[in-house]
């Protein structure tokens, strides 16, 4: 089965340290490949209690978006946890350049056990098993390297926009079927991150099959993700799902809708 996997749902500093919302990431299935995406606190934990369980050693590579902590604390071990703690070396880390350079959160020792390391660029294309993806532009978000992805999927695609303050050209590069959305606040702020406007917008202009919103803030628990993915699916015509931990989104059901 061809799947996303939603290991964690909670975005922002407190409902992560606090854990209102897991932050393990998503895990990406596909024709036989499996990728994980922004493995953040408790990643290999989601991992071994997910119903059906999942299993690290079964993964072609890994996806840092940036170098946050809540994208990118569970990176060693996942990487331990994919290569058998080092003795089959295997896979391909996936990385802006300063989640590598000076004070790294990827340790100099795992490295080795990987296949390979490929430093995320604007404007690039890059492959892992079956899966196709490419990272449109730089984001606007604070004073760290940080992309999104559009994931090439048979005959339809997966657009995630990661962490990011609002700016014309996001909805321009992410044209997905699929739009997935890192939405942390419920209102604008001065923070570099998208409010429930700004994914208002982008869903208007992209007009995906599907939007999910993840990567809850506080205010935007408070206000109950669901009812906001109603309001906005209803005003909008699209369908929109907030995104639930643990939850998996069937990808096979888009091959049957085209």
């Amino acid at each position: 089965m061809d799947y996303i996997k939603f290991l964690g749902t909670g975005g922002a500093r407190i409902t992560v340290s606090k854990q209102i919302r897991a932050s393990g990431g998503i895990w990406l299935s596909f024709k036989g490949t499996d990728i994980y995406l922004d493995p953040g606190p408790g990643a290999l934990v989601k991992c071994i209690s997910s119903r059906p369980s999942l299993d690290p050693t079964k993964l072609e590579g890994i996806i840092l978006s940036h170098r946050h902590l809540d994208h990118s604390a569970d990176v060693n071990v996942m990487i331990e946890a994919m290569t058998e703690g080092g003795f089959k070396r295997k896979g391909v880390l996936f990385a802006p350049e300063d989640a590598l350079s000076s004070d790294p959160v990827v340790f100099k020792y795992v490295r080795s056990y990987l296949e390979d390391i490929q430093i995320l660029k604007e404007g690039k294309s890059y492959n892992v098993g079956n899966i196709s993806f490419s990272t449109p532009l730089r984001h606007i978000h604070g004073d760290v390297e940080t992309y999104g992805f559009n994931f090439k999927l048979s005959s339809y695609t997966v657009s995630f926009i990661t962490d990011t303050r609002f700016f014309p050209r996001l909805t321009e590069c992410y044209k997905g079927d699929i739009l997935i959305i890192n939405v942390v606040r419920l209102k604008e702020s001065n923070f570099d991150h998208l409010c429930i406007n700004d994914a208002k917008r982008i869903i208007r202009d992209v007009h995906p099959k599907v939007a999910i919103l993840t990567h809850f803030g506080m205010t935007i628990l408070r206000a109950k993700p669901w009812k906001v993915a109603e309001q906005i699916q209803d005003e909008l015509g699209v369908r929109v799902i907030a995104a639930r931990d643990g939850m998996k989104f069937d990808l096979e059901k888009m091959d049957n809708e085209q």
